[in-house]
């Protein structure tokens, strides 16, 4: 046979074999994303509310966003604070936990955080502040394990809120959600939401199946316990 030929039938079935496995693994990806997305509304139904609806609970938990210089809560996050400040001002919890990035000295969203709900009425010893909520799965883990938190209002933008609430009552927090909506203004940056949440599900799948330590956990902190014995 000619070697001219069989080369054309190696390359020819390489091609195959490339193909096929490249089908493989798309169809792989396929099924990951839907069951982690399945998994992740499964465990949020019924658990997501309008802020007047959501059943009571000892402590909203805000769930860190960008903060703009100089130390300015951004749009999304300053909507999910004038969200956590109307459940306290309604009775619908008695704390507030603010959960963030404060890994650099220079950039600290749950101090932003703090000066902003203190600014808009809501005492300073009902605010607690967790510096290390890096992500939804470590503000979840660390209101659990570290604020010993059991029940809680989880608070974050509204194509957010399903994972955060799933991700934390998979942890152990009874968690509802109340998600803001008014940030839809923001369309291109709304949508880059949604779109990120396809993908932030199956990590957040992998996080509750191998249940990861945070970054940082630590010792017992009892300031929501205090905030909470306020009220």
């Amino acid at each position: 046979m000619p070697k001219i030929f069989l080369g054309r039938v190696r390359r020819s079935r390489w091609f195959r074999r490339l193909v096929i496995s490249g089908m493989l693994g798309t169809a792989l990806a396929i099924v990951i994303v839907a069951s982690s997305n399945l998994w992740l509304r499964s465990s949020a139904s019924g658990h997501v509310y309008s802020a007047a609806d959501v059943p009571e609970a000892p402590v909203a938990l805000v769930l860190g966003a960008q903060v703009d210089p100089p130390a300015e809560p951004s749009a999304f996050l300053a909507a999910r604070l004038d969200i956590a400040k109307e459940l306290y001002e309604a009775g619908k919890v008695k704390a507030i936990l603010v959960s963030g990035d404060h890994a650099e000295w220079s950039y600290d969203e749950p101090g932003a955080m703090q000066v902003y709900l203190i600014a808009r009425g809501v005492p300073a010893d009902r605010i607690v502040l967790d510096h290390a909520g890096f992500d939804t799965y470590d503000s979840c883990s660390r209101a659990k394990h570290v604020f010993g938190v059991s029940r809680a209002i989880v608070v974050s933008q509204s194509f957010h809120v399903p994972r955060a609430v799933a991700v934390c009552r998979s942890l152990g927090v009874e968690a509802d959600g109340v998600g803001d909506d008014t940030a839809r203004i923001y369309k291109p940056m709304w949508a880059r939401g949604e779109m990120r949440e396809w993908g932030a599900a199956v990590k957040a799948a992998w996080d509750v199946a191998t249940r990861r330590d945070p970054v940082f956990l630590g010792p017992h902190e009892s300031g929501v316990e205090t905030a909470v014995a306020r009220g």
